[in-house]
């Protein structure tokens, strides 16, 4: 483990997207980096596809062996939206990240430019405004699987932050135990999870992650309500099922021994700030180190392919 700075200010938007509008979620992240920055964020980190939203609950008419020809304007529409790695909107967060000097943390659904397959995806930004990365889902959850493909490339990217080194799992592949293991060997400090999950065993996971991986748990999760979905989709039936409020949030952050740093925000668009001493991630591995003195290598070993 190198030497890092040995604090991070850190600020999770738990913010509500503009569903099914890239360029109005693209605004409104430039606008909240503005915010963060000025209460001396160094490190912004957004939810699960804030970029143009997550279409829970929508089938877009897909059903076994049928498909609804009323709602291909609906799929057209969020493949429209979803944005291409690079393009203009990654052009407009990264100078936002410059202009602020921050590190940002970007979920999105991408267009593949060549194919047109969607992709559950997180940005990693630089201060100097440099697109670090782009981390595709690894499988896409449940029905995800009729809108987003399974990732292709750059399964487990991380950052070299100031802080030690950053990785992101976007929402249940952090319950695929090799997956998670893969992170750990690359020594992850800032463990980032954008989600959609606002259950209380989801808590449970978050905490177990952080005490299990001796990092930082970043659990970032949006707030949003049916009223926010846009009036044109052809699926009443399917809003109608949904509760007043679909994503309740619950963002927070957790410590290395699986403590909340920032208890869990609830029913409500916020940005939760918090300053991170570093040092407790090397202090917590003094018993305990996932994949160092604690591993077995003679016994257990794990194969990724990862570019």
């Amino acid at each position: 483990m190198r030497d890092c700075k040995k604090s991070c200010r850190i600020a999770v938007a738990q913010a509500a997207p503009v569903m099914f509008d890239a360029a109005a979620c693209t605004e409104k992240a430039l606008r909240l980096i503005r915010e963060a920055a000025s209460n001396g964020a160094e490190l912004i980190v957004f939810p699960e596809l804030f970029i143009p939203g997550y279409p829970y609950g929508l089938t877009f008419g897909f059903t076994v062996g049928h498909r609804d020809e009323r709602m291909r304007g609906d799929w057209a529409r969020y493949a429209a939206n979803s944005i291409l790695v690079p393009g203009p909107e990654t052009e407009a967060l990264c100078a936002a990240a410059r202009e602020s000097g921050v590190w940002l943390s970007v979920g999105v659904s991408e267009r593949d430019a060549a194919t047109g397959t969607l992709y559950n995806s997180n940005l990693f930004i630089t201060p100097e405004g440099e697109l670090h990365s782009c981390h595709r889902k690894l499988k896409p959850t449940g029905a995800e699987r009729v809108v987003w493909g399974d990732a292709n490339r750059a399964y487990f990217p991380v950052a070299e932050t100031p802080w030690g080194v950053m990785g992101a799992m976007i929402c249940w592949k952090s319950y695929m135990p090799l997956a998670r293991a893969a992170l750990y060997e690359k020594g992850v400090a800032l463990y980032v999870s954008p989600n959609t999950n606002d259950n209380e065993e989801w808590q449970a996971t978050v905490r177990h992650i952080a005490l299990e991986g001796r990092c930082y748990f970043i659990n970032c999760n949006m707030f949003f309500t049916r009223d926010m979905y846009p009036d044109w989709l052809h699926a009443p039936g399917e809003l109608a099922a949904l509760p007043e409020t679909v994503c309740r949030g619950g963002s927070c952050i957790v410590d290395p021994y699986g403590h909340y740093v920032t208890e869990p925000l609830w029913d409500r668009e916020g940005i939760i700030y918090a300053r991170l001493d570093m040092d407790a991630v090397a202090a917590s591995r003094m018993e305990f180190d996932p994949c160092g003195h604690y591993s077995r290598p003679d016994v257990l070993r794990l194969d990724v392919l990862d570019e």
